[in-house]
């Protein structure tokens, strides 16, 4: 029979396998989600007199024209960011944009058509976000636009960035709004304004770091890596000529040969310039201040003129100085750098800055920066009439010193080098788990030490997967699945959370060897949650509920049908999808740690209280997840838990015992719901707690020496020898 049953088993598990298999290739068939405005959308948008054209076959954009004599020149393009650039927000669908973009690449209106975020579906709503989009209107792509109040100037004219006000508590929504908008609207500009073609910043070029060979000031000059440029007081007033500005200068007016500023420039993280102008101990505060991938570019000004201005905040974006590569803007951000610079005798007492340019940013060593100065000048003292003028100087580094990107970079890496060290906590945690389930029976050889090990495990599945290193796996997973496969976008985005990707491989391992229990016993962080208040529930003399046989089993069928639910609407409305997973509480409790509005935090709170008279009463009944994992489950290969002829006949001992009501009254182990808690096999290797080892291991004929614990208990009447 053994060999039969086995078959049937393996049998379950392939049609399992394969019924989800079909379901995803029938969801693949479903028209996909894209743009939402339609012809007649776009004609109530744009009436007369402005032209609606036809939509860009090749690139989904919306031209508008207007009459102009017998001319119709595009004066705008309209388009939906997310057929540009689908950035997945924190549900895993992204914000949909209407973008309209005037012919020079200035912002004229931008709308959220739909957007999935939670921060703004309830709590805050939806009015901070559309306050914040209309801030857009009349920004420039050309512009540096930076999210948060401009400290420095204060309101002040003469800015050389555009700063928006963000949202309090939605920071990193309105982040992810603004990524998905200037990508989106960049592709737009490339491939119809003329735009440079940016580069993602993953396929750049790399500084080598090797190349360097002592080299002074001078030198280092003479091989092209430290640029410079003076800018005479006769060069700024003929810039101002003709203007407001014009012999508002009187210093100017009396040395018009004199310097008004003396610039340079250089990559400071390049070894050659870095080590040669910094000291040893410098060269290593740099260095650990770099992430992967960021650049830092120093700056030396020296005349009347300062580059950084008066209200300069250490540690901010300077107003007076902007860098662009290619035509695109790139945030310069001061490194605050406290360390003894090398200057020549020429440029002592000079002033000077290292700036910051991140990964993110993509600035290509392999071509040349454009820095500008601004220059201000106002006339008038009550309501004075200000005029600006930028002043252009750049740096370039010589092709020796950087390498060429590797074909097959992605722009996930520096993501994963980023957390490489909770990446390798991780992972050796993983595998303790793994080595602790290949032995069981080291673990459970004193119900002590399996108490300790479990308790702590899950203190660290709590505390570092879950609320530090935000590694909660969430039926949220399964439904961005399911949306992006409808939407045809690519999975690459999955790739930007190396430590959901990394759990969710553990899980498939685990899976096939071990069952559904891995994650939902030991890796869940919510399921830790539960735990741990049952377990100081039961410290404080609260005894748990048990539930009879028959209603837990159809107890335990309610995840299922909430999983199906979840997944098919996924498959159709998104909204609703939205409202579906709020019945799993995990981004309540441990991503936004219960800072959500009161509904959610209720819900989440409820049912953490549950558990300290329903033992993981979520788990067991209501998890979607859990039951996406008994079906991933069905791929196990081995009945891992040991059994005994005695278990179940009659011997009910360890059945009593399990509070996840997983153990068979014929003994057999129920793999679907067990969470591999171990205390089966705890009772199965212990001689004191163990009936069919109690009965072998009896002194005499007729006596039982049986543990205090158990005197009274079924065990105790089993040993006996009473039915």
């Amino acid at each position: 029979m053994a060999p039969v049953f086995s078959g049937l088993v393996r049998l379950r598990a392939l049609a399992a396998s394969a019924t989800l298999l079909l379901f995803f290739a029938l969801c693949a068939w479903l028209p996909a989600q894209a743009g939402t405005m339609t012809r007649d959308a776009m004609l109530k948008a744009f009436p007369p007199p402005l032209i609606v054209g036809e939509k860009d076959r090749e690139l989904p954009v919306w031209p508008i024209l207007k009459q102009d004599g017998t001319a119709t020149p595009i004066i705008a393009y309209v388009f939906e960011s997310i057929d540009m650039a689908p950035i997945p927000g924190f549900s895993g669908t992204p914000f949909n944009l209407l973008v309209t973009l005037d012919a020079k690449g200035v912002f004229t209106n931008v709308r959220v058509l739909s957007h999935h975020e939670p921060v703004f579906l309830e709590g805050l709503g939806e009015e901070p976000m559309r306050r914040f989009v209309e801030q857009y209107k009349g920004v420039s792509l050309m512009q540096s636009i930076k999210i948060g109040s401009n400290l420095n100037s204060q309101g002040k004219a003469g800015s050389a960035n555009v700063y928006l006000d963000g949202v309090a508590k939605a920071t990193a929504s309105v982040r992810i709004l603004n990524q998905s908008l200037l990508a989106a609207s960049l592709k737009v500009a490339r491939a119809k304004m003329g735009y440079a073609q940016g580069r993602d910043p993953e396929r750049v070029a790399r500084i080598r770091p090797e190349g360097y060979m002592p080299m002074d000031w001078k030198a280092l000059a003479g091989a092209g890596l430290i640029s410079g440029k003076t800018f005479s007081n006769r060069d700024i007033e003929q810039a101002f000529a003709g203007t407001v500005g014009a012999g508002q200068d009187r210093a100017a007016d009396q040395a018009p040969e004199g310097a008004f500023i003396a610039l340079h420039a250089a990559y400071l993280s390049v070894p050659a310039v870095g080590r040669n102008l910094l000291t040893p101990e410098g060269w290593k505060v740099l260095e650990g201040r770099l992430d992967p991938g960021d650049h830092a570019l120093l700056v030396v000004g020296q005349g009347r003129y300062s580059f950084l201005g008066d209200d300069f905040i250490r540690g901010s974006v300077p107003d007076r100085l902007t860098l662009q590569q290619e035509g695109l803007p790139l945030e310069l951000r001061d490194l605050d750098l406290d360390a003894r610079l090398l200057l020549p005798a020429a440029l002592q007492g000079a002033e000077w800055r290292v700036f910051r340019v991140n990964a993110p940013a993509g600035l290509d060593p392999a071509q040349a920066l454009d820095f500008k100065l601004r220059v201000t000048r106002s006339k008038g003292m009550i309501y004075p009439e200000r005029v600006s003028k930028d002043f252009a100087f750049g740096t370039a580094l010589p092709a020796r010193y950087f390498e060429a990107p590797s074909a097959d970079d992605k722009s996930w890496p520096p993501i994963w080098r980023a957390r490489s060290v909770e990446l390798g906590v991780l992972l050796v945690g993983l595998a303790l788990l793994a080595w602790v389930l290949a032995r069981p029976n080291w673990v459970s050889r004193s119900k002590r030490r399996l108490a300790v090990f479990r308790t702590g495990y899950l203190l660290f599945t709590l505390g570092f997967i879950g609320w530090y290193a935000q590694g909660q796996l969430s039926v949220v997973n399964i439904t961005a699945l399911v949306q992006a496969l409808l939407a045809g976008r690519s999975l690459g985005f999955f790739m930007y959370d190396p430590m959901t990707v990394v759990l969710w491989g553990a899980v498939i391992l685990s899976a096939v060897v071990w069952g559904r229990g891995t994650f939902c016993g030991w890796l869940c962080p919510f399921g830790a949650l539960q735990e741990l208040v049952s377990k100081a529930a039961h410290a404080l003399g609260v005894r748990q509920v048990r539930i009879p046989d028959r209603v837990d089993a159809q107890l335990k069928k309610l995840k299922y049908g909430v999983l199906g639910a979840i997944v098919l609407t996924a498959c159709f409305s998104v909204g609703w999808t939205d409202r579906l997973v709020e019945v799993e509480p995990f981004k309540t409790s441990i991503t936004l740690l219960f800072q959500r509005s009161w509904p959610f935090v209720a819900w989440a709170g409820g049912l953490v209280l549950l558990s300290a008279f329903f033992y993981k009463g979520y788990c067991r009944y209501l998890c979607p997840l859990g039951a996406g994992m008994v079906v991933l489950g069905r791929l196990r290969r081995f009945d891992w838990i040991a059994r005994r002829a005695e278990c179940g006949q009659p011997c009910q001992r360890c059945r009593s015992d399990c509070a996840y009501q997983a153990i068979a009254k014929p003994g057999k182990i129920d793999y679907d719901e067990c969470f591999q808690c171990l205390d089966c096999v705890a009772i199965y290797t212990n001689e004191e707690l163990c009936v069919p080892l109690i009965l072998k291991n009896r002194h005499a004929p007729g006596q039982v020496r049986i543990p205090i614990a158990l005197v009274g208990s079924p065990a105790a009447k089993l040993a006996k020898g009473a039915p």
